[in-house]
């Protein structure tokens, strides 16, 4: 079973992020789990990566969708402008409580977005990815 290097999690939310790291851990996911509560902050490291050492870019990333300051569509467009040469080995995921129709359907046509998970995150999700995405 691939074990990935690393994960981040963009979510403004103190607990789900604990939660999400317990569970990514737990289940030998991956090496590393790098939590953001800002997404912003989140877009200015992955920038930084981008531009100097683009083989540490994360595996996968966890985004979710309502976050005060930027949010998950915003940090969409701003991700699109990383160099693809770091992003293309990339596979980023919504993960997010939103259950609107419409966020689904919009999450699905941004080329970035490989799939969109509602919370909360679970070992079964993780398969999924693990048999769907990573394999």
């Amino acid at each position: 079973m691939q074990v990935l290097k690393k994960v981040v999690l963009i979510d403004d939310d103190q607990i789900n992020n604990f939660v999400c790291e317990t569970i990514i851990k737990s289940e030998n996911f991956a090496e590393n789990v790098i939590s953001y509560e800002w997404a912003e902050d989140a877009l200015n490291n992955l920038r930084h990566i981008a531009e100097l050492n683009p083989s540490d870019f994360p595996d996968l990333i966890f985004l979710d969708i309502n976050m005060p300051g930027m949010d998950g569509w915003k940090f969409l467009e701003e991700y699109r402008k990383l160099p693809e040469h770091a992003t293309g080995r990339c596979c980023l995921f919504m993960l997010s409580s939103a259950v609107d129709r419409e966020d689904i359907i919009c999450a699905k046509t941004h080329i970035e977005v490989k799939d969109f998970f509602s919370k909360p995150l679970s070992p079964e999700i993780l398969n999924l990815i693990r048999e769907d995405y990573i394999l």
